[in-house]
Order: structure tokens, then C-alpha cells, then sequence
């Protein structure tokens, strides 16, 4: 049996399964109990099919289906009717609804590759949706991600990354995409030492930074190890590593360097200031709302939302609520699972 890995923020499933590790035992949504593919694809056949939609049926099996499951639902309604389900939803639905319902029934993987390509498509590249996917992804999971791409697009996830991005930006970019960081626990502290010396040494010692040094350690330690490196960082030097990277660079770079730190220390707190920003101001960022909701819901949603209440003061159900509506308001919020 392979040996479950906790993503940092997760809480280890108290009976030890691997199947809790696998969906992510912080999420909140599960695999259905009694689920039946055939049952629901015949449910949303209907819900899709009579005068006017019944949205509350889709809403209810899509929500309350983990994507495994939904995956066999799109098999099986491929099977028994001979059209894509994704398709079916395309044409009958429409906005913000519509692109949150196709994401769930679409591969993890595939989902992720789509927004990458979205996010670097068209006059100007959204480096913010970049940088969240790159950094709070798993090596595994960026490796099916860039297969997935490739698949999708027939291009390769790097190539892409290197046409729309320049400079460390870049590199560190391709770095993650290559999904070779390390995801041991275990802590080398020695290693750390060595790797707080040398990020002093390239940067705050130095006239002049040494980007390649920042990226080679941040984008290839394992989290764990980088939150004691960290530590080690501000034995030497004084500082926090997060100042000595504003202080010492800029741009997108930085941006990215700060995102890794943050995702070191805590992935949950990262995105939860993402959702903050996305539901904040003069209109709604769904492109951020959906895909961390969608891709968090099956490993750390619960997580998320704990960080969302202690950094706003308000529940994240609660600020979807004020700042959403209709079916797309109500499919956000079974995602969201509760109001805490």
C-alpha cells in the first residue's frame, strides 16, 4: 500500500485510510454513498431534457458527487444517450452557472490545464492564476497536469509557459512545471542551514541577488523543509525571508517567490487571501472564485474556510452569499458546505 502523503494544512484522518488521504480528508465533498452512475445520468438527462432545466437536480448530484464519481456519470450518460454531458450543459445553460457546472464534471487534471490555458491566452498572461496553480499543486499532480495539457493542446505546458513569460520569472515557472519538487516529511535540518546560508548568501549578502539560487531552493524543497529553512533564515540573517525577497526583488518574480513562502507555511491561509480578493471590490474575479472551490472541494476546502473566518472576521459562505446569485450563488455554496 502506497503511504498516504499529507498536504501541509491537512489533518491527518484519524483511522488511517488511504482512501480519506486520497480525497482529501479536508474537503468538503466525498464520494456519495449508494452512488449509482446510471441512476444520476439519468436524472440529469431529464433535468436537462424537460421544458425549462431543472437546475436543483443538477446542482444536487454535481455537488454532492466526488469528481471520481462524476467522471463515471459522464461515461455512462456518453454510453446511454451518445452525447457528451459537458456539451449537454453548454447548451443549456449559460454564465457564470454554466462554467462552474462543466468544471465539475471535468478531470481534475484537465481542469487545471484548462486554466493555465486560459490564464495565458489573448493580450496579456494572468500571472496571479499562474502563480496559484503552479505553486499549491503537487509534483504528481503537475506532472498529470502537463500531460493533460499536451493532450488538450498538443502543445507542451513549458513551451506555452516560455512564449508568454520572460526572464527568473520564467524559470521558476518551467522549475514548478516539471512538478520535481521534493514532497518527502521528513526534515533535513542540516540541509537547512545549508540552504538558509546560501539565500543569505545570494541575496542580503551579496551586491547584486542571485535569482538562481532563490529558485533552485524554493521551487525544489519540499514545504516542510523550507518552513524550517526559513527558520534557520532568520537566525542568520535577522529577517523574515519574506522581507529579504521584497527587498532584494521585483515583479512577477517576487510575486511567485512570496507565494511559495506562503504555500510553505500554509496553503489554506494562501488561498483563502485569494478568495478574499476575488470576492472583494467593485465585481466578482469568478475565474479565481471557480477554480479554487472546484479544485480546494475535495482536499481543503474546510481548511480554507477556517482561514477565510480568521483573517476576514466574516464565514466565506456568507461573502459568496453577498456576492453571488441564482443557481450560481446556490452551486457555489453546496460547494462551500457550510456557513462556520
Amino acid at each position: 500500500m502506497t503511504p498516504v502523503v499529507w498536504l501541509p494544512g491537512q489533518k491527518q484522518c484519524p483511522h488511517m485510510r488511504e482512501d480519506c488521504g486520497k480525497v482529501g480528508h479536508r474537503g468538503t465533498v466525498h464520494d456519495y454513498p449508494g452512488f449509482s452512475p446510471s441512476v444520476d445520468a439519468e436524472a440529469i438527462r431529464k433535468a436537462i431534457r424537460g421544458i425549462g432545466t431543472d437546475e436543483k437536480t443538477l446542482i444536487s448530484i454535481l455537488t454532492e458527487r466526488s469528481n471520481a464519481q462524476r467522471q463515471l456519470i459522464v461515461k455512462e450518460y456518453q454510453a446511454a444517450y451518445e452525447k457528451k454531458l459537458k456539451d449537454d450543459l453548454k447548451s443549456d445553460l449559460s454564465g457564470h452557472f454554466e462554467h462552474l457546472m462543466v468544471a465539475l464534471v471535468t478531470p481534475p487534471a484537465v481542469f487545471d490545464a484548462k486554466q493555465l490555458k486560459k490564464s495565458m491566452k489573448g493580450a496579456g498572461t494572468d500571472e496571479d492564476a499562474l502563480i496559484e496553480i503552479l505553486t499549491t499543486r503537487t509534483s504528481r499532480q503537475m506532472k498529470e497536469i502537463s500531460q493533460a495539457y499536451y493532450t488538450v493542446y498538443k502543445k507542451s505546458l513549458g513551451d506555452d509557459i516560455s512564449s508568454e513569460t520572460s526572464g527568473d520569472f520564467r524559470k521558476a515557472l518551467l522549475t514548478l512545471a516539471d512538478g520535481r519538487r521534493d514532497e518527502s516529511l521528513k526534515v533535513d535540518e542540516q540541509l537547512a542551514k545549508k540552504d538558509a546560508q546560501i539565500l543569505y548568501n545570494a541575496g542580503e549578502k551579496k551586491w547584486g541577488t542571485d535569482e538562481d539560487k532563490f529558485t533552485e531552493i524554493l521551487c525544489l524543497r519540499s514545504f516542510p523543509q523550507l518552513k524550517r529553512t526559513f527558520d534557520e533564515y532568520r537566525n542568520i540573517s535577522q529577517k523574515d525571508i519574506e522581507d529579504s525577497i521584497k527587498g532584494e526583488l521585483s515583479g512577477h518574480f517576487e510575486d511567485l517567490l512570496l507565494a511559495i513562502v506562503h504555500c510553505a507555511r500554509n496553503i489554506p491561509a494562501f488561498l483563502a487571501e485569494r478568495l478574499h480578493r476575488a470576492l472583494k471590490g467593485a465585481g466578482t474575479d469568478e475565474f479565481t472564485l471557480n477554480r479554487i472551490m472546484v479544485s480546494r472541494s475535495e482536499i481543503d476546502l474546510l481548511d480554507i474556510r477556517a482561514e477565510f473566518k480568521k483573517r476576514c472576521g466574516y464565514s466565506l459562505y456568507s461573502a459568496i452569499k453577498s456576492d453571488t446569485s441564482g443557481d450560481y450563488e446556490a452551486t457555489l455554496l453546496k460547494l462551500c458546505g457550510g456557513d462556520d
